[in-house]
């Protein structure tokens, strides 16, 4: 392949396509950092045109069948690295059991959810994907191999930064695991976005047990204006207050507001940003608690 303008052509590379699991950590552990993993292509194939990646080896995963699997056992959602996020949004267990996620997915374009890929959407650990606020709300684990070994590691450990995660070159992340959220919980995700396809908020919300005080989980993680997605601290210990809602709910506002600084980019000012967290934080946690 011949060098040429971005978004036109790619730089030279050489194509490789494991049939198993083992096959693919074995060119990983060969070829290290000049490899790249292919499973939906979306981000790998355009940083390549920008010249922003030039591996010499892409491996392609979609063929491998173990990587393609995703099953609902009853306590664990477990979604396969090479299983689409349009397979995903048409299965009724993620849309009746994990309804944040399928919120989520649902608000990608059509065509992209055909291609893309959860497990590629939160390796590529920006502000802005989709997938990783509601897997943040549900405690998910990642689980990691290369030849040596095998772990794993919970989502909010994983993205260390922007574009950061704790994976070394060696290493393929093979699946997610989804703990089974509560009962009846109530859920939303919320997204902002700018004037391009980029948001600038996204908010995932989840709550259960909301008649009983003592007993309620209430759960808010972030995307897009920050760095780094996160998930809000110290919210259960607030709504399990015998205070009225209402009140609760502008306690747990004014304090995520207070302990976290939204970013500045060319997508949205700071305080444009700062309204937002305000507002919609408000405004999600009154709809998923008093509605």
């Amino acid at each position: 392949m011949s060098f040429g303008s971005p978004y036109i052509t790619l730089p030279r590379f050489q194509y490789l396509k494991p049939k198993t699991v083992d096959e693919a950590l074995n060119l990983l552990n060969k070829h290290g950092e000049k490899a790249k993993i292919l499973a939906g292509g979306i981000a790998v194939i355009d940083f390549m045109k920008e010249r922003l990646l030039s591996p010499e080896y892409l491996i392609d995963i979609k063929g491998i069948d173990e990587l393609k699997r995703v099953e609902f056992n009853g306590e664990k959602l477990r979604i396969g690295a090479a299983v689409t996020t349009s397979q995903l949004v048409e299965m009724s267990e993620v849309k009746e059991k994990y309804n944040l996620l399928y919120q989520a997915l649902k608000t990608l374009d059509p065509i992209l959810r055909n291609r893309s890929t959860l497990v590629g959407n939160i390796c590529e650990a920006f502000p802005w994907m989709d997938g990783i606020p509601p897997c943040l709300v549900y405690d998910a684990e990642l689980r990691v191999k290369s030849v040596e070994k095998e772990r794993k590691i919970p989502i909010n450990k994983f993205i260390t930064g922007v574009a950061e995660v704790d994976l070394e070159p060696n290493e393929l992340v093979t699946e997610i695991i989804i703990p089974k959220p509560p009962e009846n919980h109530r859920c939303k995700y919320v997204k902002v976005l700018s004037k391009s396809e980029f948001s600038v908020l996204t908010i995932a919300a989840s709550a259960a047990n909301i008649e009983r005080p003592a007993e309620r989980i209430v759960r808010l993680a972030y995307g897009a204006a920050f760095p780094t997605p996160f998930l809000a601290g110290g919210l259960d210990e607030i709504f399990r207050k015998k205070e009225p809602i209402k009140e609760l709910i502008r306690e747990a506002t004014e304090k995520i507001c207070r302990e976290n600084e939204p970013m500045e980019d060319v997508l949205a000012t700071k305080e444009y940003r700062k309204h937002l967290l305000e507002t919609l934080t408000m405004k999600t946690l009154k709809e998923i608690l008093e509605r």
